[in-house]
């Protein structure tokens, strides 16, 4: 039986843009120790309107991602965090790095509101595992899954949300930061590089840090 990986961190959330491999990593992660995983709830009634450009679906889309969003970080908080690992393939925050991208100024505003009033009760990670990667190679990966919804998902707004995740994440202080470059790794089909990038995420307790894959 192969022994259980046990990771220095009671919380980890792992983040990225559309296509990037976080569920995957969290997959991974969980199978090799006692983690609760914790997978984003992607389900959004106007996502669909969303993706056809239909008037107001950006805002309702985005308030119901929202509050979904809250609703698990509630759960997370029953949660004993001393006494079980949990991997999540989100992080709360991010959600401003969408709201910023899909809404207008009035429609900001609220948004502001409502998030200043929610973030309050969201639990931060002990250590946020940024995933990055070029926006053709997230172009590449979107149209390998093929995904019904995400067929209408232009290279131009996955473009966008590329560079806000880079701008966003390379002025984090939140919380201990561990980025990876995805187009550089395949922690699916090599182990040792798995493993290899498990004892990073175990070095990480301050600052921000760039993993780099061992030489061939």
């Amino acid at each position: 039986m192969t022994k259980k990986i046990e990771f220095r961190h009671n919380y980890i959330a792992v983040e990225g843009p559309i296509g990037v491999g976080k569920s995957t990593l969290v997959n991974l992660l969980t199978e090799r120790s006692d983690a609760i995983k914790v997978m984003e709830d992607a389900k959004n009634p106007f996502l669909d309107d969303f993706y056809n450009n239909q008037p107001g679906a950006s805002f309702k889309t985005q308030i119901f991602f929202l509050l979904n969003r809250y609703q698990q970080q509630l759960e997370l908080r029953q949660r004993d965090l001393f006494q079980n690992l949990v991997l999540s393939d989100y992080f709360f925050v991010k959600d401003k790095i969408f709201a910023h991208i899909t809404l207008d100024d009035s429609e900001l505003r609220i948004y502001k509101k409502l998030y200043d009033l929610l973030i309050t009760e969201v639990i931060m990670p002990d250590l946020v595992i940024y995933l990055q990667a070029d926006t053709e190679v997230l172009m590449k990966r979107i149209r390998k899954r093929s995904r019904d919804l995400e067929k209408r998902i232009s290279h131009e707004y996955i473009n966008e949300v590329n560079k806000a995740y880079n701008y966003f994440f390379f002025h984090y202080t939140m919380s201990p930061l561990l980025v990876i470059d995805t187009s550089e790794i395949d922690i699916v089909r090599d182990e040792n590089q798995l493993r290899d990038l498990i004892t990073q995420i175990n070095s990480v307790d301050k600052g921000t840090v760039y993993y780099k894959p061992p030489a061939a």
